[in-house]
């Protein structure tokens, strides 16, 4: 994990005290959790129902196996996107604002990570159930691909060229 000082001290508004970077970063973060934690949601609830449908067990024992390696990707993304709030609220008024924002930039980080893999274990188990297997190699490795992309490398090379 990298260090987080020489961000920080980049991240630095003019005339901002360390509580207001503090406070802007927790909401910052909260924000982009707003946008991730429907779509885990969303996630989750499918794969909840999937083994309740009646054509669930026509599954192969592949498919089972990625369907349940896909929901506990899924669990993971839910818990490591969620803990940040179980975090605040057990260390509410107890000067823990910096510890929380590491913290919970860490969770989200892999709780993103979690989430793409269980986007792309979904994109598996579909295209496998749906086609043969050329076409669930293609669609697979494209998600997974597009993802570690657009989540990932992108990112990480801004970060790179900012430091």
């Amino acid at each position: 994990m990298a260090d987080d000082t020489p961000q920080r001290e980049r991240s630095a508004r003019p005339n901002e005290s360390e509580q207001e970077r503090l406070d802007r970063n927790l909401m910052e973060l909260l924000g982009e959790l707003r946008v991730a934690l429907p779509g885990v949601q969303v996630l989750f609830a499918f794969l909840l129902a999937v083994p309740f449908q009646q054509r669930f067990a026509d599954v192969t024992s592949f498919q089972r196996d990625v369907y349940f390696a896909t929901l506990c990707c899924a669990l993971v993304a839910s818990a490591c996107l969620i803990a940040p709030t179980a975090f605040h609220r057990l260390t509410f008024r107890l000067q823990q604002k910096e510890a929380l924002v590491r913290t919970a930039n860490r969770l989200t980080i892999a709780g993103l990570g979690a989430l793409a893999l269980a986007m792309t274990g979904v994109m598996l188990l579909i295209s496998d159930y749906l086609f043969d297997t050329t076409t669930t190699i293609v669609t697979t490795s494209t998600a997974f691909l597009l993802l570690a992309l657009l989540w990932g490398a992108l990112p990480l090379r801004r970060r790179r060229r900012a430091t």
